[in-house]
């Protein structure tokens, strides 16, 4: 087996494989060309994406070459995959400001030097100069409505409705895959398990249309060992900018994942050796925490670099021990001295309703008094915000 596979499956990447003993052959022989496309949905990347640019690391360490596409074009029309209703359409200059933003994102995780050096693609590029006649008619003709319709990602919006528009998702990935096979030599696509209709598309357009065979690969989704997606918190998506889920709130997330979990995720989201992982995780009693402590320093530094993995690990150990000196600090206006107004501008509420229930539920402490009014006015300048067990924050009103 080749050894990038075998990475995979011992690591619990793999779903899915279009034609895996082939494509076991052909990486264990040659380097190869590869893509992943990231849609620009949103001006950040979130922790759902974190799985595929540990995969596409993995790949160029192993001598593949990849293509980051960005989804200029199909980011115009949207994914239905996954989704019970129509997403939001976005302004061409909204698109392009993600695509940017996932750019930069993106360039810290691969590198773009060397002779496995990464390349990033717009599709936008040829997507959006199409003829519409001349793509349905060298392109449309070799897809079948019927087949297209048993696909999960189409069955599942049959009943609330599913618009032409997306409809024609499917044939625009596909053609992504044929443009980078002609234009890059790109044999693989890889993916999530829920693009694996979309990516079957593209190797069955690539066969009809150059008579080549052309393979395709999915990963498991990022979820919990209840089947639920990982990266969703009362306060929204883990995102990987730092600016939407601060360093502290990112490395507080992955501290305090399911004993269930700690495993899976350091063998997706990390570099730490199998023999590593095996030995942090052999105890489910209190040493567990030391390797959620490890994890999340991991996954921080792999987000935000050492320097911030270092200084939120400082910070996070000093709040626990009421280190005030080292504890993560806010500054906000000193008009917001209503607690409801404190919860809402350190980011531990999204709105007064949700910090209501917070306050009137016991889970809310200044220093060392516990508030249950919500109409308590703070007086201190300065002072230390606990939430629960886990969040404690200097916050000061200036």
């Amino acid at each position: 087996m080749s050894s990038i596979l075998k990475t995979f499956k011992e690591r619990g990447f793999l779903k899915q494989i279009v034609a895996e003993e082939e494509l076991d052959k052909l990486l264990h022989t040659q380097k190869i060309v590869f893509y992943i496309g990231f849609d620009p949905t949103a001006d950040s990347l979130h922790v759902g994406h974190f799985v595929q640019l540990m995969a596409m690391r993995h790949m160029q360490l192993a001598g593949h070459t990849p293509i980051i596409l960005i989804g200029g074009g199909t980011g115009m029309v949207g994914d239905p995959s996954g989704r019970t209703d129509m997403r939001n359409l976005m302004t061409k200059e909204v698109v392009q400001a993600n695509c940017n933003a996932f750019q930069r994102q993106i360039a810290k995780f691969l590198s773009f030097e060397g002779e496995n050096a990464a390349k990033m693609i717009n599709n936008a590029d040829w997507l959006c100069t199409l003829n519409y006649v001349d793509f349905l008619r060298e392109i449309g003709m070799h897809f079948s409505v019927n087949k297209m319709l048993t696909a999960e990602c189409y069955k599942s919006r049959m009943e609330k409705g599913l618009s032409f528009l997306e409809f024609n998702y499917m044939l625009m990935q596909a053609f992504d895959f044929y443009m980078l096979y002609e234009r890059e030599g790109c044999l693989l696509q890889l993916g999530g398990d829920d693009q694996w209709s979309n990516l079957l598309a593209g190797v069955d357009l690539i066969r009809r249309k150059k008579q080549k065979v052309a393979y395709a690969m999915t990963f498991q989704l990022l979820t919990t060992s209840d089947g639920k997606k990982m990266g969703k918190t009362a306060n929204g998506a883990i995102w990987l900018d730092a600016n939407k889920t601060s360093p502290y709130d990112f490395y507080q997330y992955w501290r305090n994942i399911d004993d269930n979990d700690v495993e899976k995720v350091f063998k997706l989201l990390t570099f730490l050796s199998l023999e590593e992982i095996v030995q942090l995780c052999a105890f489910r009693d209190e040493r567990m925490n030391r390797a959620k402590e490890i994890l999340a320093y991991e996954v921080t530094k792999l987000v935000h670099g050492e320097d911030i993995a270092n200084q939120v690990q400082q910070q996070v150990r000093a709040a626990f021990s009421n280190d005030v000196t080292n504890m993560p600090q806010v500054k906000i206006a000193k008009e917001k001295n209503n607690i409801l107004d404190i919860l809402i501008e350190t980011g531990q509420a999204k709105s007064k309703s949700e910090a209501r229930r917070v306050v009137e539920g016991g889970g809310v402490t200044i220093d060392d008094a516990k508030i249950t009014d919500i109409h308590t006015i703070i007086a201190q300048h300065e002072f230390v915000l606990h939430k629960g067990k886990k969040v404690h924050i200097k916050v000061k009103l200036e």
